[in-house]
């Protein structure tokens, strides 16, 4: 029975609706990362698997840069259960509206679209994730973030979130300036 549920669940999961630039714009703002996340920022967010139990939840302090090539993103988690952990990514504008990114743990070229007041990031990604018996082991997964500018101080995000080709769950952060 517990198989045939995981299965049904694993298929609804895959059925999930997720945003696209084919989507209505719903808001006149113009999403320009190089703007928004310069300076210091914090971020809550949290994850949760497929069935929507929440795993994990953080705060995240960011000092961002832009020097007119780099922004250079320096990232402070700090999770409920104490762990600390920093990521530092380099994004570099490669036309109008695209960007690409390398930050330590993820594997390749990390890549974006602006559009209007959203952000679309996708990267493949090695995580150090605890586990039960207190343990740290790294996942490779698969993010497709999409942010949306809310206003001139705060920013949305959801990522889903993919291991082996299947939606493992998802990640929702909230950026204030």
């Amino acid at each position: 029975m517990r198989l045939i549920l995981a299965f049904v669940g694993l298929t609804l999961a895959a059925c999930t609706g997720k945003p696209s630039f084919d989507d209505p714009t719903l808001s006149d703002r113009k999403l320009n990362l190089e703007e928004f996340f310069v300076g210091e920022l914090v971020a809550y967010g949290q994850f949760q698997d497929i069935l929507g139990t929440v795993r994990r939840s953080f705060v995240v302090t960011i000092n961002g840069n832009w020097d007119g090539e780099t922004l250079t993103l320096v990232e402070d988690f700090v999770y409920e259960d104490g762990a600390t952990e920093q990521r530092i990514w380099s994004l570099v504008k490669t036309g109008p509206d695209s960007w690409q990114g390398t930050a330590p743990g993820v594997i390749g070229v990390a890549t974006g679209v602006e559009q209007d007041n959203r952000f679309n990031w996708q990267y493949e990604i090695d995580l150090p994730v605890p586990s039960a018996d207190g343990t740290v082991e790294t996942i490779r997964v698969v993010f497709d973030d999409w942010m949306w500018l809310l206003s001139g101080d705060r920013l949305l995000n959801r990522a889903y979130v993919k291991r082996f080709g299947a939606d493992i769950g998802d990640v929702v952060i909230w950026f204030e300036r």
